[in-house]
């Protein structure tokens, strides 16, 4: 069983920057692709951005290309999403979780979910 915490959430206005962590414990970090995922209200569960078991690829939504970057940091098992240039429509609930099942596309087979953390960008 693996254990995901996000931290690092906020209030920022249009422009400014955060950078979510998740911390995972109880399994092994470092062989699970990491995906991050928000939802905003009204709306599906969408997903942001992946980083493989040893960093080596990342792939993001089209609509934080260039914003967003995604990290790792396997001796810490700590996951992070830098996201610089906010926007309104980021505004979120941000999610990280760990792949389980690889035979789909990126966006799918995520296992283990941490709770979330809250991101609102004001204009």
């Amino acid at each position: 069983q693996l254990h995901l915490v996000e931290s690092g959430g906020g209030l920022v206005q249009a422009g400014g920057s955060l950078r979510l962590s998740c911390a995972a414990s109880g399994h092994t970090f470092s062989i699970h692709t990491v995906g991050w995922f928000r939802q905003a209200p009204g709306k599906e569960r969408e997903f942001v951005a992946a980083i493989t078991e040893s960093g080596g690829e990342t792939y993001y939504t089209d609509s934080v290309k260039g914003r967003f970057t995604i990290s790792r940091d396997n001796a810490k098992a700590t996951a992070y999403l830098r996201m610089n240039t906010l926007k309104p429509e980021d505004t979120a609930v941000y999610y990280c979780a760990s792949r389980v099942d690889t035979t789909g596309p990126i966006n799918l087979g995520y296992g283990y979910w941490g709770q979330g953390t809250q991101v609102t960008v004001t204009s």
